[in-house]
């Protein structure tokens, strides 16, 4: 039975939902799908434009609009995903993209999200987006609105050693310590009408900071959606009852092993047992009390030495009924010389043999990045970067200490910035490395 699909016909909340996907695959963090091969990544997208096409009856502007979603780099698939979950799930469930239980988790997540959303965070949104495309049109920075998305750093310390972190390393340049709660509220305060998403970690492990799950509650109680990555180390009896009653939304669980032997090579100190067991007791005492939140994420870094494990780690997610499982490339220090924790299977590499013997990226740099337009990355001390890759906060926009966030984000040395990126991106060191 067909079914007609106009433009306005589309209720404002499937809108919002798919604008939120949008926005989340362009480095808003948390909302992400499965890594897959550039041959299924073609074939799956071409799918879902064929069929919304074919079984729908849309109109022109419909098709025009979806044509054009389709070849935007970096938004089509997740948009059209979100298009398909919201309005005909029975899409993604014909293309083996998603089960049933991931589909209504990410339903779920979407829905949740919303409710953190205002007009007015939706309008900055706006703002943002379309300024970010006309300053690449006209070459030159040009900023509309404030950051809707951010991460804040609670600690630099942490309990593992791994080997391509600064804080496992200990090999930070810049200042570390734990943020201080006074500091953190003032910048919720001046952010809270504008952010739609709070990442809270940045470098080190979160639990650590002994008021961590406070920071959390205050920023629900604030209306920002938050999220965290954790090595999973610090869940039990004690911390679960307060996660679950933080408001935190989604748990993102470092797990990059699904035996203890693979998994300690690359989270050294790290126990899987534990992290095991603090998981199982999340979601167990998360069912029991009726909850849906947070949604626990197994994120899987897929490198040279955890790649066979796989179909393990798969397994592993589906016996303690985490919510998602998400496989993510790694970042390699000194990619150029090659390193065995490059995958051989380069689907899961950011990186490729230029044949010889030294490594390239996979994507080209391009003079444009989303992410100077939507967010930023705060340091514990309260300095503002640019991104995540500014481990070291080489690129000090201003100190939140001393000047409000609004004006550190439209400040001469932010503008500076954004304008270098625009003309020449393979100038600036954080972004020689960079996925985006």
């Amino acid at each position: 039975m067909g079914i007609a699909v106009r433009l306005t016909s589309l209720s404002c909340q499937k809108l919002i939902f798919i604008l939120v996907s949008v926005l989340s695959t362009n480095g808003l963090g948390g909302l992400q799908i499965p890594i897959i091969s550039v041959r299924d990544y073609k074939s799956r997208t071409a799918k879902v434009k064929r069929l919304i096409l074919k079984q729908f009856k849309v109109a022109t502007p419909v098709r025009r609009g979806v044509d054009r979603l389709m070849h935007i780099p970096g938004l089509n698939t997740f948009a059209l995903n979100a298009l398909a979950v919201v309005c005909f799930p029975s899409i993604f469930l014909h293309l083996g993209a998603m089960t049933v239980t991931e589909v209504k988790n990410k339903y779920r997540l979407g829905r949740m999200f919303m409710r953190y959303l205002s007009l007015r965070k939706v309008l900055n949104y706006m703002l943002l987006y379309g300024s970010f495309h006309w300053s690449r049109l006209i070459k030159r920075p040009h900023l509309l609105g404030l950051p809707i998305a951010m991460s804040i750093e609670p600690t630099t310390g942490c309990n593992l050693r791994c080997p391509e972190c600064p804080s496992g390393l200990r090999s930070f340049t810049r200042p570390t310590g734990m943020l201080d709660k006074n500091l953190y509220q003032k910048i919720i305060e001046q952010s809270a009408h504008h952010l739609a998403y709070l990442h809270l970690y940045f470098q080190g492990e979160p639990f650590l900071h002994p008021g961590f799950l406070d920071l959390v509650k205050y920023a629900d109680e604030k209306g920002i959606f938050t999220a965290t990555s954790t090595n999973a180390h610090f869940l039990n009896e004690k911390t679960v009852p307060k996660i679950l009653s933080s408001g935190l939304k989604h748990l993102i669980v470092s797990v990059d092993g699904a035996s203890q032997g693979v998994y300690e090579q690359y989270r050294i100190g790290g126990n899987l047992e534990r992290v095991k067991k603090g998981v199982q007791l999340l979601i167990a005492e998360r069912n029991a009390a009726g909850k849906q939140f947070p949604q626990v994420i197994f994120q899987f870094l897929v490198t040279g030495k955890n790649e066979h494990e796989l179909p393990d780690i798969q397994r592993l997610s589906a016996s303690l009924q985490v919510d998602e499982l998400q496989l993510k490339t790694a970042q390699i220090y000194d990619f150029e010389n090659g390193s065995d924790l490059i995958p051989k299977d380069l689907q899961y590499s950011r990186y490729l043999p230029k044949g010889n013997g030294k490594w390239q990226l996979k994507k080209p740099i391009r003079n444009k990045c989303w992410r100077m337009w939507q967010g930023a990355v705060i340091t514990w001390d309260g300095d503002m970067v640019p991104c995540c890759f500014d481990k070291d906060a080489n690129h000090k926009m201003g100190s939140l200490v001393k000047v409000p966030l609004n004006q550190i984000w439209h400040n001469t040395m932010y503008r500076t910035f954004r304008k270098q990126l625009l003309k020449d991106r393979t100038q600036i060191a954080i972004c020689k490395n960079c996925s985006e």
